[in-house]
């Protein structure tokens, strides 16, 4: 045997002992090695390299005469002599009945610097270029990694605040206390003409209520593996907004429909507004508009107040956008100065929220917390006319706050987070600041 062969013999010998104590880990289903392993398998892959190194520098152009021999030796006939001539075919590098690996060569060529794995991949390259075979990525399903955009992992839909947000009176919340309280004078004083020199002037006496504005607590929280926090991306920077964009939408929602019951907000439809009911079997825009005008001068009537805001689901608003009239020309368009029969206008694309659209000449909010399970027949929205400066908002400075508690589980490494916030809401200093239209007429609208 030649010093190359012993070399060689040697260098086989060293990885077959690494691959025995890899394996020896593997079956034990561990995935880490012991100090000794460690130790043992840094002394071989050291062997190894040094090997390798040796082989490199006696590979001899005899060497190359073996490898040219040994794949002449591989050649059989395949077909009988025809004219002279021998049709031949050579065995395939890699196929299911040769021993070697296509992937394991590719690892060992890589990663071990195995020369004999990086000759046999040359060899494919050249039958496959010489065959032009066509290979995918479905062909190495162990190589095409999948990859995770992390960054454009889509949170939950929220519908948000927009009523909220079109309030104008919004205040901080004062530092203590769990009630707000206002005086509305509900009875006036008078004046009136004398009725001769004097005699008596108009006299009432004056008197008030009590507001009484409960603070409402809102809040929520979620339990988070700790191995989903260290082992994961951003899992819980994820969480905590979407618990942070769930608060938002819970407030909203309660300042429209609390009840102001079992630790709810009262809110607006219970706040005692003008109440207008649109009642019809075959609702149309038509029919509806004289409510909205009727919404207005109540509260023009009723609390001296101009309006300011439409708040409606945005399926009320695709309802009057896609109305027509009997020429099939639209009701609502999109810039005003349009036709003459339309009733309303809007600058273009409609938005959520402040969609851009008016209506009587005042801003269109879509809020998708409006509910939609109003009435006997639990589908009909409502549409509410309201002076947004009698809509008052308290919300606690810096609200709402993110806490991560790692102890109240530390026996089964669970992180708690908890978002939670304290607020106040009314629209009782003038109810009659808001119309509050519902009924049959308000039923899921058809397109």
């Amino acid at each position: 045997m030649s010093y190359l062969d012993k070399v060689i013999e040697r260098r086989d010998a060293v990885k077959a002992e690494m691959d025995t104590v890899l394996e020896a880990v593997a079956a034990e289903e561990r995935t880490d090695l012991t100090a000794e392993e460690t130790e043992k398998v840094d002394a071989l892959v050291e062997e190894s390299r040094s090997l390798d190194a040796k082989i490199e520098k006696l590979k001899t152009q005899a060497d190359a005469d073996a490898k040219a021999a040994e794949m002449r030796s591989a050649v059989a006939p395949v077909a009988t002599p025809v004219g002279g001539a021998r049709v031949i075919s050579e065995a395939r590098t890699y196929s299911p009945e040769a021993e070697a690996s296509f992937v394991k060569d590719a690892y060992n060529a890589q990663f071990k610097n195995d020369y004999a794995a990086s000759e046999r991949l040359a060899r494919h390259m050249r039958e496959e270029k010489i065959e032009n075979r066509a290979v995918a990525t479905g062909n190495f399903d162990g190589l095409v990694v999948p990859q995770y955009l992390t960054d454009l992992a889509a949170p939950f839909a929220r519908a948000g605040r927009p009523f909220l947000d079109a309030a104008t009176n919004k205040h901080a919340l004062p530092a203590s206390g769990m009630t707000l309280n206002i005086s509305r004078m509900t009875t006036g004083t008078t004046t009136a003409i004398q009725a001769t020199e004097n005699a008596s002037v108009s006299n009432t006496d004056a008197d008030d209520t009590l507001l009484t504005i409960n603070v409402r607590t809102v809040a929520g929280q979620q339990d988070i593996s700790r191995q989903a926090i260290e082992r994961g991306t951003g899992i819980d920077q994820f969480i905590l907004a979407d618990l942070i964009r769930s608060w938002h939408t819970t407030l909203d929602n309660q300042c429209l429909n609390g009840a102001g019951t079992s630790g709810t907000v009262l809110g607006l439809d219970a706040s005692g507004g003008n109440a207008i009911t649109y009642t019809s079997a075959s609702p149309t825009v038509a029919l509806l508009y004289p409510k909205l005008a009727d919404a207005v001068q109540q509260i023009q009537t009723t609390a001296f107040q101009q309006p300011t805001h439409w708040i409606m689901h945005p399926r009320r608003l695709a309802y009057l956008i896609a109305a027509v009239d009997s020429s099939n020309r639209p009701l609502v368009v999109p810039t005003a100065g349009g036709p003459m029969n339309t009733i309303a206008s809007g600058a273009g694309a409609v938005s959520y929220g402040n969609s851009g659209y008016s209506l009587m000449g005042l801003p269109i909010i879509t809020d998708a917390n409006v509910v939609t399970n109003a009435g006997a027949g639990t589908n009909q929205d409502k549409i509410y006319c309201v002076a947004a400066p009698e809509m008052h908002l308290w919300e606690q400075p810096g609200s709402p706050f993110a806490l991560n508690f790692d102890a109240t589980s530390a026996g089964s490494l669970t992180i708690k987070s908890v978002v939670y916030g304290y607020a106040a809401f009314s629209a009782g200093r003038y109810p009659g600041a808001a119309s509050i239209i519902s009924g049959t007429g308000l039923v899921a609208p058809t397109f």
